[in-house]
């Protein structure tokens, strides 16, 4: 069918008038200016390297465009990109490129603030490191907690070196020990307290809080004080010659002690002739622990 350039006169007419129309619509239309703060993502980040404290995650962009555009454009249409391809460990400044702002169509970009970003890179290190369960919350009255365990034992954390350098131990949430009397045992988050560092994978562990009747306390008095260690041909005379000793342990263990089994002791070693102010000293046992005692030191007469 042959083409005929003056089919439609009307709706060809139409169509000429429209156009102009939205031509002189567009070109009546004024360009504005507008700061806005948006989004900043940092890319191609060297995998050997940790940022230090918190990165600008925001910066002001003045764009320039018509007000219609402005005005329909929606949040996160424009974002600012900082580029850290090639960035080295230390102190650096980092500059933000204009056409690194991604914007909508039609829109121009005239200023950044900042423009520059200072960012603290350091290399990246890993250890291993125990984990250390928290607990929280008293048990029944006249239980205590004992032994606690976490398995795993361990996690691998990642971050800063100089922070990972620092780092000591991992923790988990609480434990709640509230009103037990019996083992509790729980699976929880494992974490790190620096906020610089991070699991190298996300862990939980079986933690285990064994709950241990109650240490008490038992005074005994009239505790012999001995002496040991007398260099040979020499005579020594301890004032006074018995103590009052505190000690503590588990109730069962208590309830056998008596003051004579009690190994309380001054130590002469190398000592000649003349009067000394001396500590007591304890023979360590399983079952029970010293406090204190009164006196703490004696005085030991050698001749």
């Amino acid at each position: 069918m042959a083409y005929h350039p003056f089919r439609n006169p009307g709706l060809k007419i139409m169509a000429l008038l429209l156009a102009f129309a939205l031509w002189f619509t567009v070109a009546g239309e004024q360009n504005v200016e507008r700061t806005m703060r948006v989004p900043l993502e940092l890319r191609n980040k060297p995998a050997n390297l940790e940022i230090l404290g918190d990165p600008p995650i925001t910066i002001d962009v003045r764009v320039l465009g018509s007000s219609t555009l402005l005005s329909r454009m929606d949040a996160g249409e424009v974002v600012a990109m900082l580029d850290l391809t090639g960035a080295r460990p230390g102190s650096r400044l980092i500059h933000i490129r204009t056409d690194e702002v991604r914007v909508p169509y039609g829109l121009t970009v005239l200023q950044l603030t900042p423009a520059t970003v200072s960012l603290e890179l350091e290399e990246s290190a890993r250890r291993t490191v125990p984990i250390r369960p928290a607990i929280e919350g008293d048990p029944e009255p006249g239980f205590v907690p004992g032994t606690v365990r976490s398995t795993p034992a361990t996690v691998e954390v990642i971050g800063p070196e100089s922070r990972i350098k620092e780092l000591t131990s991992a923790t988990t949430e609480p434990i709640p020990l509230n009103g037990h009397r019996d083992t509790v045992t729980d699976t929880v988050t494992v974490g790190v307290s620096d906020p610089e560092l991070r699991l190298v994978e996300p862990l939980s562990a079986t933690v285990t809080v064994e709950i241990v009747p109650a240490p008490i306390e038992r005074v005994l008095n009239e505790v012999p004080i001995r002496w040991r260690n007398l260099n040979s041909g020499l005579t020594a005379r301890v004032q006074p010659q018995t103590a009052r000793v505190v000690v503590r342990g588990r109730r069962q263990a208590l309830d056998a002690v008596r003051a004579e089994s009690i190994n309380a002791f001054v130590d002469l070693a190398g000592l000649g002739p003349g009067q000394y102010n001396l500590p007591i000293h304890f023979d360590p046992t399983e079952s029970f622990g010293v406090s204190s005692t009164e006196p703490a030191v004696v005085q030991v007469t050698i001749k």
